[in-house]
């Protein structure tokens, strides 16, 4: 609503509430649009590095050549590792130019889906699961853990710049709950990794960020050494045999 008023009753809006113009931008429409900013602005050069453009060739010939823009979200995300975890405005209109399509086509997908981020984040992203098994299993107190131990806010990036925090919906492990994962962008999209912590403690999640500050690779996967993989902790207690077969294969014979 705030983006359709015109800027003398928006300022009036902020003096009333007493919004700067950075918190005002807190509110949900602050999801979809974009104000440039120095370092966030189509003037700005941006392209592939020799590496990806070989890369986006590689993207782009597993669509029929008439579909290349289906290409779109694949590309945004080299270009997202490329430029450290988030992309700007001129990263996004580079993606245009090379799927030929107007640059809005490019931006209505990079502002739908959470996986991009349009803000600086950290070397190690820290995602944690806020979905409803996670949450019961205590992922806010694993968010609170992490937000303590770095002294930020959700989606604020250290001031060494290794690391921030952020929230995403399922990731699909919640078997393992509660759970995080680590977009690593520290090494660029040569060595970016994507990587699942799961059973995660709020003591655990603390050691996970010192290790990766220490420049260690912290197992990923399930974080309980009593769990296999997604097996039941302790081990199985059914099927530890062959199942017996049917008493016949003919119902009718039964």
């Amino acid at each position: 609503m705030l983006a359709r008023l015109g800027a003398t009753r928006l300022l009036e809006i902020r003096q009333a509430l007493r919004l700067t113009p950075q918190a005002s931008r807190s509110f949900s429409t602050a999801l979809n649009y974009h104000l440039n900013t120095p370092d966030n602005n189509p003037d700005l050069p941006w392209e592939f590095t020799a590496a990806n453009k070989e890369k986006v060739k590689e993207i782009i010939s597993h669509y029929p050549s008439n579909y290349k823009q289906s290409a779109v979200i694949p590309l945004l995300d080299l270009a997202q590792q490329q430029h450290g975890g988030w992309l700007p405005v001129s990263a996004m209109n580079a993606v245009a130019k090379v799927i030929e399509v107007a640059p809005i086509r490019v931006y209505e997908v990079a502002t739908f889906y959470s996986m991009f981020n349009r803000s600086p984040v950290g070397k190690y992203h820290l995602l944690v699961c806020g979905t409803t098994p996670c949450m019961i299993r205590g992922s806010r107190e694993i968010e609170d853990a992490l937000l303590k131990h770095l002294g930020v806010k959700r989606n604020e990036v250290t001031k060494d710049g290794l690391f921030s925090v952020g929230e995403m919906e399922c990731m699909g492990c919640c078997v393992n709950a509660p759970m995080i994962t680590v977009a690593d962008y520290s090494n660029g999209s040569e060595g970016y990794t994507y990587n699942y912590y799961e059973d995660v403690t709020p003591k655990r999640v603390v050691e996970i960020v010192e290790m990766l500050r220490k420049g260690e690779k912290p197992p990923h996967g399930t974080q309980n050494p009593q769990r296999t993989k997604s097996g039941p902790e302790g081990g199985n207690t059914t099927l530890h045999g062959e199942p017996k077969p049917p008493p016949c294969r003919d119902l009718d014979a039964c």
